[in-house]
């Protein structure tokens, strides 16, 4: 392929064809097509589970009192829930949960988390969870936080570990969040 070996100019550097080819999914190296079709493989046995998960973290956080809103297609209170029904087969392992407490709460809730990491994003093979607002804090001023992202909202990413073992690790994360709200009062 002689155009991989030709590069063009940009105001910063010379950037190699290939190089841009490859960042932008046209050619797919041998070890990461390797990593491609041995996903693919498991990906049956693996979406049923993540689909479970992430239903039943949005129905056991959704009525706790420190949550003030589960952002969970599979809900029936989800504003798009009808559509999401007829759309799709499982509603998928990935949810937002805005506390009540905001950003302190969200903070304390991932601190307690067993199971999910604190990862900055989502799409590894175990549960993680993300909190923007930590992530933003610092690149961006309090005001444009506050338009772009809730200051309490997290983001978790189910997977396949044991249904009751995360359900039970968020209900004790967010029942501490609750016994600290009552001590502070």
């Amino acid at each position: 392929m002689s155009g991989a070996n030709r590069t063009c100019r940009t105001r910063r550097r010379p950037v190699r064809i290939g190089q841009v080819a490859e960042k932008a999914g046209v050619s797919v190296r041998a070890l990461r097509h390797y990593e491609l079709l041995r996903g693919m493989r498991t990906l049956p046995l693996r979406v049923p589970r993540h689909n479970a998960n992430g239903l039943a973290l949005a129905e056991a956080l959704n009525e706790h009192p420190v949550v003030a809103k589960v952002h969970y297609p599979g809900l029936a209170t989800h504003p798009q829930h009808n559509l999401a029904v007829d759309q799709m087969s499982g509603f998928g392992g990935v949810l937002g949960i805005e506390f009540a407490g905001g950003f302190e709460m969200a903070d304390a809730f991932l601190g307690r988390l067993r199971h999910p990491r604190r990862s900055a994003g989502l799409g590894g093979v175990e549960s993680l969870a993300v909190h923007p607002a930590s992530m933003w804090r610092g690149m961006l001023s309090e005001e444009q936080l506050a338009e772009s992202v809730p200051p309490g909202l997290v983001r978790l990413a189910a997977s396949t570990e044991d249904t009751a073992d995360l359900v039970a690790d968020a209900l004790e994360a967010a029942d501490a969040g609750l016994a600290g709200n009552a001590a502070q009062t």
